[in-house]
């Protein structure tokens, strides 16, 4: 059956709250909040396989990626078209796939944006890697322009997930997984278990970057490191950096990023998966979570922090997407970063698997599932 637009369920209910093991202690009753909205869950696409993830491109459109179909879709009104796109160039192994999507500061007139993905080298070698791309003037084919990013490690297809984030400066973030290889993380010339950062227009480092001045392009494009698997990049509106990221079987991360700063995984001797998420014995100092899952995990995925006041108390709070948890957690943290209080809405948790959250303009939240089979991109309004 062909895909279509339409709009299945509309949910409204309170939202309601339910415990979560935090990196903080447990907020007092004063700090818990008292007015929260009301949410109404509509399904903005439906038919969908394992979509990825999904940003607006002008003229009520949105971009879409499937991570093993590899196809790059539009939808627009009521309709659903796939991009003439090379998804046959796509390596498609376990977790990896087409992945995430970020738009350039100035796509409305230059119609360039940025992919992640699995890739197939002449060798015959897989890698993960950032492209760029840009749209024809009909947005009926996309040509690369250039890889920005290449040789994030690939072993099996595991730990191959990548998010994209462009902040306010221009930068483009990467955050990349360990691919289940124990000494990528701590190492500084590997790409695997790092967030990069560099500039999308020249495909070079960032000139604040800790180690610009290294010998290795690896080595210059890390930001942080230490992590395991990073699935969520968001930026504050105080600008600081965030992460999400999957923990073993439990703690998995929300992580405040700073340059330089490393997080603590180094899941050695082999991939000893039992090490802790934030290793204290290394040399050095390893900077603890803002925010843990406790036992067991819940897959956090997709994250952005929520603007516009029909949010009521969940303006500004940290929206995080959870596979294994199948539900949108919302994290607030005070000035400073610190974790105050978490809440998981009800009129979240019947959808299943939930990859990738996006907010719109008029603040709106756009979530993908991830079941499969007749996923959706869902449209989440705050009243």
């Amino acid at each position: 059956m062909r895909p279509t637009l339409t709009s299945l369920l509309t949910i409204s209910a309170l939202v309601l709250s339910t415990p979560a093991v935090s990196a903080q202690p447990a907020a007092r009753g004063d700090d818990l909040p008292r007015a929260l909205p009301t949410l109404t869950v509509t399904t903005e696409v439906s038919g969908l396989s394992n979509p990825w993830d999904v940003q607006p491109i002008g003229g009520g459109r949105l971009l879409i990626t499937e991570r093993d179909s590899a196809r790059l879709l539009i939808a627009d009104g009521g309709s659903l078209s796939t991009v003439d796109f090379p998804s046959d160039k796509v390596w498609v192994s376990g977790e990896t796939g087409l992945m995430s999507i970020a738009l350039d500061q100035e796509f409305e007139f230059n119609r360039r944006f940025f992919l992640c993905q699995g890739f197939t080298k002449k060798s015959g070698a897989h890698d993960v890697r950032v492209g760029s791309w840009r749209f024809d003037p009909a947005f009926t084919k996309v040509t690369r322009s250039a890889w920005l990013v290449k040789n994030m490690p690939a072993t099996s297809g595991r730990h191959g997930g990548c998010r994209l984030l462009l902040t306010d400066n221009g930068a483009l973030l990467v955050g990349t997984g360990d691919a289940a290889v124990g000494t990528n993380p701590q190492s500084r010339t590997s790409l695997g278990g790092k967030v990069l950062r560099l500039d999308p227009r020249t495909a070079k480092p960032w000139p604040t970057n800790p180690w610009i001045n290294a010998d290795a392009r690896r080595t210059r494009l890390i930001y942080t490191y230490g992590h395991r698997n990073v699935q969520g990049l968001a930026q504050r509106a105080n600008g600081s950096l965030w992460s999400a990221e999957h923990g073993p079987d439990r703690n998995d991360e929300v992580n405040r990023l700073k340059a330089g700063r490393n997080f603590g995984w180094n899941p050695i001797p082999g991939y000893n998966e039992s090490r802790p998420m934030t290793d204290q014995s290394l040399p050095g100092k390893q900077f603890r979570a803002r925010w843990r899952s406790g036992v067991p995990t819940i897959a956090t995925s997709g994250a952005t922090f929520i603007d516009g006041v029909a949010w009521g108390k969940l303006e500004g709070t940290l929206a995080v997407a959870a596979l294994a948890g199948q539900r949108v957690v919302f994290m607030k943290f005070t000035k400073r970063g610190k974790l105050k209080w978490t809440r998981t809405p009800a009129a979240l948790r019947s959808y299943g698997r939930l990859r990738s959250v996006t907010l719109l303009d008029n603040g709106d939240l756009l979530v993908t599932t991830s079941n499969g089979t007749n996923d959706s991109v869902l449209r989440v309004s705050a009243l």
